[in-house]
């Protein structure tokens, strides 16, 4: 599994898999690219995908800073480079679709179709509140209620229930993979600090936004402010919490596979 140096040292992970034209597929918060397994397991036989290790988390480096999401657009380009990809499409759920968009508006050329899943184009209030208390939590030292937050935040009721043993042991881990907390609180930092809501109208890329109507961590509403932003958008709805890319992976994938097979990426 290809491990980049990236322009300013920290070393990113990324993964290769399938064949076709090539699709980005960056997570969200959590930073790592296995969040997109039972998607991509549905995707490469029609694509050729790579899967993104945020710098900060995963397996990639974890450097003190700063971390901005505009670096982390960066970090994905330079990836592109070293695949001898000129253009992509893109698919980015959460703090991944802020990195989506970011591209979308500073590296225009690089992106081929553009799919924003359970994103927002800037913080509102509620955004700055939800937040600010995990942040809080971090810098608290409580990474296990941060995580247990997390999965209430992320998961319907039903799936919640069903991998109830599998989320007390994640929660149980979260100390050791949110290490070092600084880092993590830093990256929550850049969220509250991303705001292109004013650029939206300068995306040309075909795009599709998707949103879960009973996420509780990014409400629906700041898919349909995406929506109404982005020239020809169009705006399809899930269930299944703001995680629906794993709760819903079989609808999720058909949906995305038939938007991104409406254009050739080069």
């Amino acid at each position: 599994m290809p491990l980049l140096t990236t322009s300013d040292g920290c070393r990113v992970h990324y993964q290769t898999r399938g064949s076709g034209p090539p699709v980005v597929l960056v997570p969200g918060l959590g930073g790592d690219g296995r969040f997109w397994e039972p998607v991509a397991e549905r995707l490469e036989a029609r694509f050729r995908l790579i899967l993104v290790d945020h710098r900060g988390a995963g397996r990639s480096d974890r450097p003190e800073g700063p971390y901005t999401i505009g670096r982390i657009a960066r970090d994905v380009a330079e990836i592109l480079d070293a695949e001898g990809c000129e253009r992509a499409h893109l698919v980015g759920h959460s703090t991944g679709g802020a990195v989506v968009q970011t591209l979308a508006l500073d590296s225009a050329a690089r992106v081929d179709r553009l799919v924003v899943s359970g994103s927002w184009p800037g913080p509102d209030a509620r955004f700055r509140a939800l937040f600010e208390a995990r942040l809080a939590l971090l810098e608290a030292g409580r990474p296990d209620i941060y995580q247990a937050f997390t999965h209430v935040l992320g998961y319907d009721a039903e799936w919640l229930a069903a991998h109830e043993a599998e989320l007390e042991i994640a929660t149980g881990r979260a100390a050791q993979a949110l290490a070092p907390l600084a880092v993590t609180a830093a990256r929550i930092r850049m969220l509250l600090a991303f705001d292109r809501a004013a650029e939206l109208g300068r995306i040309g890329a075909p795009t599709l936004v998707l949103g879960a109507r009973d996420d509780a961590m990014i409400l629906f509403a700041q898919s349909e402010r995406l929506a109404r932003g982005i020239p020809g958008a169009t705006l399809a709805a899930f269930e299944g919490g703001h995680f629906y890319p794993r709760t819903r992976a079989g609808p999720f994938a058909a949906r995305v596979a038939g938007f991104l097979s409406g254009a050739a990426a080069g």
